[in-house]
């Protein structure tokens, strides 16, 4: 089955990078669109970032850009969340998430990993 998992969350301080990786176990990865979410606590899962099936495209919530950049090497199977000038407001649990051009929601998603960003 479709599987997908994220890593590469951690504690970090204000002002911090990090890289969130997604490693999808899908045979044609690149026929899927791939996303970022998350969920800060007492929060609902929030919109973060997503990107085409062939990468030419990406779209970012107003609260990321111009920090966050969202990649993918379909070669690899994997996704990425390059997060730079990191706030405590993104601190959360992060998620990544998959669908075909035929879905109308993503249908795979990931256990997610955990940031969290010191002020």
């Amino acid at each position: 089955q479709v599987q997908l998992v994220e890593s590469g969350g951690g504690l970090v301080q204000t002002g911090d990078s990090l890289r969130l990786s997604c490693a999808a176990s899908i045979e044609t990865f690149s026929n899927y669109e791939m996303a970022w979410f998350r969920r800060a606590p007492g929060e609902e899962r929030e919109f973060v970032a997503s990107i085409t099936s062939n990468g030419a495209i990406a779209y970012y919530a107003d609260s990321v850009k111009a920090r966050f950049d969202i990649s993918r090497d379909n070669a690899k199977n994997t996704l990425y969340l390059q997060m730079n000038r990191l706030k405590p407001e993104d601190t959360a649990v992060y998620y990544c998430a998959g669908r075909t051009k035929y879905e109308g929601s993503y249908s795979t998603w990931g256990q997610g990993t955990q940031v969290t960003v010191s002020s």
